[in-house]
């Protein structure tokens, strides 16, 4: 029996889900693609998941699509199926599980793979890591929500710059440009994503999933509609256990205990 294509253990309240085909640098077929899919449903509605790493194995975060698949006559799903059931999908539940995911980026993240990247609430890469839209290369269009993201991210003119050169951007470029959040030596990376994850799991998840579900509302409210539901949302937090626990160890000076809820 071949190795799963997606792997899962879950380790001090932390999901790390890895991207198991290293023989073609982590690209997708449609078995992985579902089962991603089907591993970050059950992080969602596993209480014992207070945060999730997302990371690939061997030398390569994800190369995107793999190409031998589309281009089978025999395996070929077709490009809507790919998108509508594939990556769509997966890209709406890492923006809408509402607990933190971190992208350890360990290596080349290319098209695909680089977009369901920034999609993720923390982006970090070793210093081997790098991003590339690569889909100009083949006569594509970005997709996974490249689109959407980038522009955002790094602005207008980058992002169409980037999207139809296809350039190589490396760890140190992407920070520059404000891709990801920090960059780890390659020696230490599972180390230092793992204290990071440490960090978010301790922390009140729950005001961090309100946090997460503001974010994602900005990105078509008006100002009005965002204030309104900031008050909505931090009457929410203010109610919550996690409120009332942050604010009985800080006038204790002590070490809150969150619990999430």
């Amino acid at each position: 029996m071949s190795n799963p294509s997606i792997l899962c253990k879950i380790e001090d309240s932390i999901a790390f889900i890895t991207l198991n085909r290293p023989e073609v640098f982590n690209s997708f077929n449609r078995e992985m693609a579902l089962l991603l899919q089907d591993t970050l449903d059950s992080c969602a509605n596993n209480d014992a998941v207070r945060a999730i790493v997302i990371t690939g194995n061997g030398k390569a975060f994800c190369a995107g699509q793999d190409l031998k698949e589309v281009t089978s006559p025999e395996l070929n799903p077709g490009f809507r199926k790919i998108l509508e059931e594939h990556y769509n999908p997966i890209i709406l539940k890492i923006r809408t599980i509402e607990k933190p995911i971190i992208a350890a980026v360990n290596g080349v993240a290319a098209g695909a793979g680089a977009n369901i990247a920034l999609a993720c609430d923390i982006v970090v890469a070793t210093d081997h890591g790098s991003f590339i839209q690569a889909f100009s290369k083949i006569g594509l269009i970005p997709d996974s929500a490249g689109t959407f993201f980038l522009p955002r991210i790094v602005g207008f003119q980058r992002a169409s710059a980037l999207m139809m050169l296809g350039d190589k951007v490396t760890a140190q470029e992407a920070f520059t440009l404000g891709m990801i959040y920090k960059i780890y030596p390659y020696a230490f990376f599972e180390e230092e994503v793992r204290d990071l994850a440490l960090v978010l799991a301790k922390m009140p998840t729950l005001a961090l999933g309100l946090t997460k579900r503001l974010l994602n509302q900005s990105l078509n409210n008006s100002l009005e509609q965002q204030l309104a539901l900031e008050g909505d949302l931090q009457i929410e937090a203010s109610s919550s256990n996690d409120y009332k626990e942050g604010v009985t160890a800080f006038i204790e000076k002590r070490t809150p205990d969150f619990k999430g809820n």
